[in-house]
């Protein structure tokens, strides 16, 4: 079993300003790296955030990733840290563009990728409509990384509605799971601490979600609150509704042992559906 470590989750408040964005990220991840994190972790849009979809598909990097793809391996690799870029915003070659999560080895090599799979077409309580599927183009295919502490499950934001993405990650052996985001506000003050506390006692394992805060161009709101959570549902740091640095100890035999009292991973039967109606 591998041995405790320690993450950092940032929490920003991005604007459309790519080099300043970059600044806060870079800034951070020195700072979480100075404070011993061995894995940091950055939210949803890290370099970009704008509620406008033009704006962010006429901000879009390169397929590849281009210069800040780069400067943000650099930075993994000068840091010593694992990196989980929570998402850029990227080119497909098509009108609309990929929201795309890295995660970055400590010697700046890219371990794995994963596309948002689940868009985010919503009506908010105040009647504001968002239709994410516009501007971008969704994923198909659910990650599992390998880490030196475990397996690693990659999601990002509005998946954490979605519990059988979460159910599929754990039950192919994920015990830290990822939610960069950047979570509207009038949505995350009624169910943002309650679904991250679901999927972590669902599964049985930790849940790690940096997240934006703050008013960001376009009208954009979002709610805060990077959260880490552990396998029994237990809130380890909250980082509140301003921008900074939060950090935890993961046990990595912690979720074994919850598992192995609590094996509910093991226990799904098939059933069907009744319909009197």
């Amino acid at each position: 079993m591998s041995q405790t470590f320690r993450t950092a989750c940032l929490q920003l408040n991005s604007g459309s300003d790519l080099a300043a964005n970059l600044a806060a990220v870079k800034n951070g991840v020195a700072e979480a790296a100075g404070n011993g994190a061995q894995l940091v972790l950055t939210p949803e849009y890290s370099l970009m955030m704008d509620g406008s979809g033009r704006v962010m598909r006429e901000g879009a990097l390169e397929p590849d990733g281009g210069a800040a793809l780069a400067g943000l391996q650099e930075l993994a690799r000068s840091s010593k840290v694992w990196l989980l870029v929570g998402s850029l915003t990227l080119k497909t070659g098509e009108e609309r563009i990929a929201n795309r999560s890295y995660l970055i080895a400590a010697d700046g090599a890219v371990v794995a990728t994963y596309d948002k799979i689940h868009m985010f077409d919503v009506t908010l309580p105040d009647g504001k409509v968002i239709r994410e599927s516009s501007s971008y183009r969704p994923g198909e295919q659910a990650v599992i990384a390998a880490t030196p502490w475990g397996k690693l499950g990659m999601t990002i934001c509005y998946d954490l509605r979605f519990p059988h993405l979460y159910r599929a990650l754990a039950q192919q052996g994920a015990e830290f799971i990822t939610v960069p985001s950047s979570f509207q506000r009038q949505t995350g003050k009624a169910h943002w601490h309650s679904l991250l506390k679901a999927r972590a006692i669902e599964n049985a394992a930790y849940i790690l979600a940096p997240a934006m805060c703050g008013e960001h161009p376009g009208k954009r709101q979002t709610y805060g609150h990077a959260l880490i959570v552990d396998p029994w549902g237990e809130v380890l740091a909250d980082a509140g509704e301003e921008p900074g640095i939060i950090y935890a100890d993961i046990d990595p035999a912690r979720v074994a042992k919850i598992r192995s009292m609590m094996p509910s991973l093991e226990h799904d039967r098939p059933y069907t559906v009744t319909k009197n109606c």
